[in-house]
């Protein structure tokens, strides 16, 4: 008997699927089941394929794909339709599919198979037998769609493995799961999920010639699936007993396959049968390349991670030993993707004449190149200081460096084409890697015996400084262009005292105009924090209460610390030291902060002895090519005296030092240094204001005019101050006023 016949006594057919020809050859009994005339036939494809029902043909495709990947026998339910979009029947197929490669590199495939009528399902059928339907599809759908999304938001190697031990797959979910990885010719388990503690040893260092699914799924790069204990026992007798343990009764092991590369294995197994019928089947295939690449891109992400913390733990110094007198915090958090390395840094720099410098700059961008030029141009400032080199000339050397460097840059990125076609040569090179970059920078030479400071600045914010009061105040100094804009630029040096109990802050733009601020908001809202973390007293020392002795005033130890973090907070929420990960992402801007407190006088017994409102003092020189300070200085007035009781006074004030200081730049030809003071208890104080200069010619009366625009200084004076003077210096004079607070009594209400 002919084999043909035996097959249709048992209503099975025969056909072969050619899809480099497009033919499909049936035999007698494949075409009746197709609803064609019981006859040996060869149809082009498109006949065949207008027989199956449109959905069903959508799945054949991913599942000849799933056959040959694992080499197993493509199998699937087909409904065959008749010419009027009927149902005819169901049948299955079963083919085992080769894989042809042209020469151009096209992959056809051929089947060659049967295919066999099966009766309809009844209620509660396993859905082992059950033909695809519309509910399980969309179950596995909404599955995979699930599964993907959340694979795709995990963010470390840790979170993959927990996102696939949640997984709940439609009908047959693994209550054990363990993912492999592959170290040079070893397999370790990196992960698991329904097991004990300790459960993974043998499994945790297991060489690839093992006799063991995993081993071998890493080796072939096929899965296996072990529908049962006989199967799992016949195919590996030797690791059976390590497996027999867990009482699990099915096992799928698959590939984690990434770019072609096999890079460990997953194993989900079950306590109840499962088939792996073509359905399930590619359900766990699908999952398994999802995995793969979850996994392969957490590792990236954990090895950028790495390289980041390194970059910023070689980039960003350590703050150097204590300094006698002086404490000092630092913050740095970079903008969010890429390494999160960008340009802004900070530095604390032991100088050889016993003093230290403290520095802190950005370089133009966020970038990779951002943050190479800036360890560059840190590395170059920290060797023109330690050579001794006053804080001028630090930054104008500085600023010649940088402009040959990112000239020297600039000559290779159009040198390296090679040619008119080269890369990065000509027009479509990316602009903003070649165009020259510039950087801000503060520089501080700090004296800590008197507490003097020498500020050099270059296009930087100027720093602000806390008194022991809480009054914070914006340090205007003199500047010059950021570095490497112009190699040879000049930068003058501003000298003021850091007194004791005072904090000063440097800091970059990105901690003042995150969040949508400009340089004025931005201000302000840093201000609000340093006026209201005033540092609290610590305990009482001994001598508390003894009669010549004032309360404590020595804030509790960590208080700059705690300031640091509240100032980032202000701006980002809670951080560290160095900020990465989810919150770093949502930067706009690098951040850098320096705080430098230098401590109060202490009398030797734990207290600081000084009087109980210490003086508030500010001190400010408008140079004569620098007409634009006098707004500083009125502004450094009112900053000065934001808690006076009477505004009116306050106007006084900044108009007297506003007409002096103008008269300084208008009639001499040198420059005015202003100088205020305000002593004593609230609402009793007393302000003294002085203005210097290099000239000997003494202020008199004059009778202006209506039109005359001056000539009305003294009269303002002797107008608006309570007293007022001049004092002759060796050189040059001093105008000082002085000023009592008033407070203003409350309006009558019955007025």
């Amino acid at each position: 008997m002919r084999t043909e016949d035996v097959l249709a006594a048992i209503a099975t057919g025969l056909w072969r699927w050619d899809n480099a020809s497009g033919t499909v050859t049936l035999d007698g009994e494949a075409a009746r089941l197709l609803g064609l005339p019981a006859e040996s036939v060869v149809l082009p494809e498109v006949a065949v394929r207008s027989r199956f029902h449109p959905v069903d043909w959508n799945e054949i495709n991913g599942i000849v794909n799933l056959a040959v990947a694992e080499g197993t026998l493509a199998e699937a339910r087909l409904r065959i339709m008749d010419e009027d979009g009927r149902v005819l029947r169901t049948v299955r197929s079963r083919s085992k599919p080769r894989e042809n490669r042209t020469a151009d590199g096209r992959v056809d495939y051929e089947l060659i198979g049967t295919i066999q009528e099966i009766a309809e399902p009844q209620p509660g059928t396993t859905a082992v037998h059950t033909p695809i339907t519309g509910d399980w599809r969309r179950s596995r759908e909404a599955f995979l769609l699930d599964a993907g999304r959340a694979l795709a938001e995990a963010r470390s190697t840790t979170e993959v493995l927990r996102v696939a031990a949640s997984l709940s797959m439609p009908g047959f979910s693994p209550d054990g799961l363990a993912v492999f990885g592959v170290a040079g010719d070893r397999l370790s388990i990196i992960g698991h999920h329904g097991h004990g503690p300790g459960d993974e040893a043998p499994f945790s260092d297991m060489r690839l010639d093992t006799v063991y699914p995993a081993t071998e799924v890493v080796r072939t790069g096929r899965a296996i699936y072990l529908p049962s204990p006989e199967d799992y026992k016949r195919r590996f007798p030797a690791t059976w007993p390590l497996a027999q343990r867990f009482g699990r009764v099915s096992w799928a092991f698959l590939p984690l396959i990434v770019a072609g590369r096999t890079m460990g294995a997953w194993m989900a197994a079950f306590k109840h049968p499962v088939s792996f019928s073509p359905d399930e089947r590619s359900v766990l295939t699908t999952v398994a390349r999802m995995l793969a690449q979850a996994l392969q891109r957490a590792g990236v992400a954990e090895s950028e991670r790495e390289l980041t913390s390194g970059l910023q733990r070689s980039m960003m110094p350590q703050l150097g030993p204590e300094i006698p007198g002086m404490t000092i915090a630092a913050r740095y958090v970079p903008t969010g993707g890429g390494l999160q390395v960008g340009g802004d840094w900070y530095d604390m720099i032991p100088l050889p004449s016993g003093r230290f410098a403290l520095v802190i700059g950005d370089v133009q961008g966020h970038d990779v190149r951002a943050a190479g030029l800036m360890g560059q141009l840190r590395i170059a400032v920290r060797a023109y200081a330690s050579e001794g080199h006053r804080p001028d000339a630090v930054l104008s050397r500085a600023s010649r460096f940088l402009a040959g460097l990112c000239s020297s840059q600039e000559s290779d990125a159009y040198g390296s084409g090679g040619g008119s076609g080269g890369k990065g040569a000509g027009p479509d090179a990316d602009a903003d890697s070649l165009s020259p970059r510039f950087a801000t920078c503060l520089y501080v030479e700090c004296d800590p015996q008197t507490g003097v400071l020498e500020v050099a600045r270059a296009g930087h914010p100027d720093p602000a400084v806390r008194m022991t009061d809480g009054t914070v105040l914006m340090r205007p100094t003199s500047g010059g262009l950021p570095l490497g804009i112009v190699p040879d630029t000049d930068y003058p040096t501003t000298r003021f005292t850091l007194e004791p109990g005072e904090t000063m802050m440097l800091c970059t733009d990105g901690l003042i105009e995150t969040g949508g601020h400009d340089l004025d908001t931005g201000w302000a809202r840093l201000r609000a924090i340093l006026e209201a973390e005033t540092p609290a007293p610590a305990s009482p020392g001994p001598g508390h209460g003894e009669p010549g002795h004032a309360e404590s005033t020595l804030p509790e130890p960590g208080h700059l610390e705690k300031l640091a973090d509240l100032l980032v907070q202000a701006v980002h929420g809670p951080s560290s030291h160095h900020t990465t990960g989810p919150l770093a992402d949502r930067r706009e801007d690098d951040i850098a902060v320096v705080l430098l407190w230098r401590e109060s006088e202490d009398c030797g017994c734990g207290t600081a002895r000084r009087p109980s409102r210490p003086a508030r003092r500010t001190m400010l020189t408008v140079a004569q090519a620098e007409p634009e300070r006098i707004s500083g200085a009125r502004q450094q007035i009112r900053e000065l005296l934001h808690d006076w009781a009477d505004a009116e006074q306050v106007d006084s004030a900044v108009l007297m030092v506003s007409e002096m200081v103008t008269n300084v730049l208008m009639h001499t030809d040198g420059d005015a240094l202003l100088v205020a003071e305000a002593v004593g208890e609230l609402g009793g104080r007393r302000l003294r204001i002085e203005v210097a200069d290099a000239s000997d010619e003494l202020p008199h009366r004059r009778q202006p005019g209506e039109m005359a625009s001056s000539g009305r200084g003294v009269l303002l004076m002797e107008m608006l101050a309570d007293t007022w003077g001049v004092d002759p210096r060796g050189e040059g004079k001093s105008i000082w006023f002085e000023l009592a607070e008033q407070s203003k009594p409350d309006p009558d209400p019955l007025d």
